[in-house]
């Protein structure tokens, strides 16, 4: 099913009736089978929260997972440590996964989720407070995907980057100055 012109988009908390995860397929096994297998018993044991992108409140297009996280401050690169207050750990939001379905593949919904994950990360940071978004990259082609959005590297782990929140919210602020065409209602 290609992403048809016009189509919108919306993000809803997992719903395991509502929400056809059985159909779901991205490149990656191991996310499939996540959702698929475990994402609601997750949510249910508050593990994680499990968001989804649909155009229909049935067929998932993607899904992100958010969790919360702390951070050790040896992990992170010096030059933000020395900007830092010295704390034993800095309390941060996790983007676990973050998976398009096959079906909507180059339609642009990969930038769409992580968009959704960071001003979800970002609302509730102002609720319960996290200094950044944390991800694990599945791959080198994941880990130039949120390269490209400012992530950095945390050089103790391959594959693990960082966006500070004051980063994820700078990036809101510049795309409200300078809006443009929003697919996917929050």
């Amino acid at each position: 099913m290609p992403r048809e012109p016009g189509q919108k988009f919306r993000f809803e908390p997992l719903d395991k009736h509502a929400h056809d995860r059985a159909a779901f397929s991205c490149e990656h096994e191991a996310l499939n089978t996540y959702l698929k297998e475990r994402a609601s018993q997750d949510v249910e044991k508050r593990m994680a929260a499990v968001y989804v992108l649909t155009s229909d409140g049935r067929t998932i297009a993607g899904y992100y997972t958010l969790s919360q996280y702390s951070i050790d401050p040896g992990q992170l690169p010096a030059e933000l440590q020395r900007k830092l207050p010295k704390y034993d750990k800095f309390p941060a939001t996790l983007l676990g996964r973050l998976a398009r379905s096959k079906q909507f593949r180059g339609a642009g919904l990969g930038e769409m989720l992580l968009m959704g994950a960071l001003r979800k990360a970002l609302e509730l940071s102002r609720s319960i407070a996290s200094f950044a978004v944390v991800v694990d990259a599945k791959d080198r082609a994941a880990r130039e995907f949120y390269l490209r959005y400012g992530f950095v590297d945390l050089p103790e782990h391959p594959n693990r980057l960082l966006m500070q929140m004051k980063t994820v919210e700078a990036l809101f602020v510049a795309a409200e100055q300078h809006p443009t065409s929003v697919d996917a209602e929050p």
